[in-house]
């Protein structure tokens, strides 16, 4: 299989430290594989060597001689993002959403993504720096203040640490939970942080004290709402038969994999329907419902209520 090739788009004065922790986690997975995992690109607007918040540089490739295809491409960068008026490089970001080329941002990457119109109807996060400015520009973007957030084809992080916690989920769905810990320990990143570390108590904290491999799946189904992930492949990634792993929620929850899993996905939905005026349709997507009425039966079926009884109530309150 040929390595995934991974592009990081470098502003000026772009954070070092996201940019070490957004890369070194993909050398460190080729460093333990028997082949090549990851072709890093660097790249950046006009080529060469792009400076960076320290007094160091990158070499970089233009994104007129980029060579593609890219499986994932990440803009990084800091200072202000919004300020940043480039027409050549959002109309390369939206040819490469045009062609399904997945896109992420790193610290302020992801204001770039928005001011290029690619956030539309997807959750992201950016350096809390940021948030305000963004919130400003759009009522509508769905901003999460979290260490990152993965909404289908959209990854983003805030910066500084936080791409290497990115960096760990997006190795444990590539290669499994195992190999993204022998990462960790490489970097001896004892902790690996949850993707809601910032806002909320981990997933720990919420459920208790728990087995690692039901922690390790509940953290797989945060990074994956949009896009569910089958009891299989949970499974595979945790390194557990189906079995072993059903048994293992049954014991430690009280209820299913699956369950679980829908849960955790109606309760993003009942947030979305709190805080946001997305249609229907956009929030079962983003929670993983391949329709607005299996999204509406199953919300009933648990809260009680209509998602749009949820949103008006919402409404009147504030």
């Amino acid at each position: 299989m040929p390595p995934k090739r991974i592009g990081f788009v470098l502003v000026d004065g772009y954070a070092m430290m996201s940019t070490a922790a957004a890369m070194e986690p993909l050398r460190a997975a080729n460093l333990f594989s028997d082949g090549l995992l990851y072709d890093i690109v660097p790249l950046s607007r006009q080529g060469g060597p792009v400076a960076s918040s320290l007094p160091f540089t990158i070499e970089t490739t233009a994104l007129a001689r980029a060579r593609g295809p890219f499986d994932l491409v990440f803009v990084v960068a800091g200072g202000h993002p919004l300020a940043l008026n480039d027409p050549t490089l959002l109309a390369w970001l939206r040819r490469l959403d045009a062609a399904g080329v997945p896109l992420g941002g790193i610290s302020g990457g992801a204001a770039i993504l928005a001011q290029a119109g690619l956030m539309a109807a997807r959750r992201f996060t950016v350096h809390w720096h940021h948030l305000e400015a963004l919130r400003a520009l759009s009522p509508d973007f769905l901003l999460e203040r979290r260490l990152f957030v993965i909404d289908r084809d959209r990854y983003s992080c805030a910066g500084g640490t936080a791409p290497l916690d990115m960096m760990q989920a997006i190795l444990a769905r590539d290669h499994g939970t195992a190999f993204a810990r022998r990462i960790a320990d490489w970097f001896i990143q004892t902790q690996i942080r949850p993707a809601d570390a910032p806002q909320q108590a981990g997933i720990g904290a919420r459920y208790g004290a728990l087995p690692r491999p039901v922690l390790e799946a509940l953290e797989l189904m945060e990074t994956h709402q949009a896009d569910p992930l089958d009891l299989g492949q949970i499974a595979a990634l945790v390194g557990l038969s189906p079995r072993q792993l059903q048994r293992q929620f049954d014991a430690a929850l009280g209820r299913s994999v699956i369950r679980a899993y829908r849960e955790m996905r109606l309760a993003t939905a009942r947030d979305l329907l709190r805080s946001s005026r997305l249609p229907m349709g956009e929030v079962a997507a983003i929670t993983g419902f391949s329709t607005p009425a299996l999204f509406s039966d199953s919300y009933r079926a648990h809260y009680g209520e209509a998602p749009r009884d949820t949103r008006r109530a919402a409404q009147q309150a504030s």
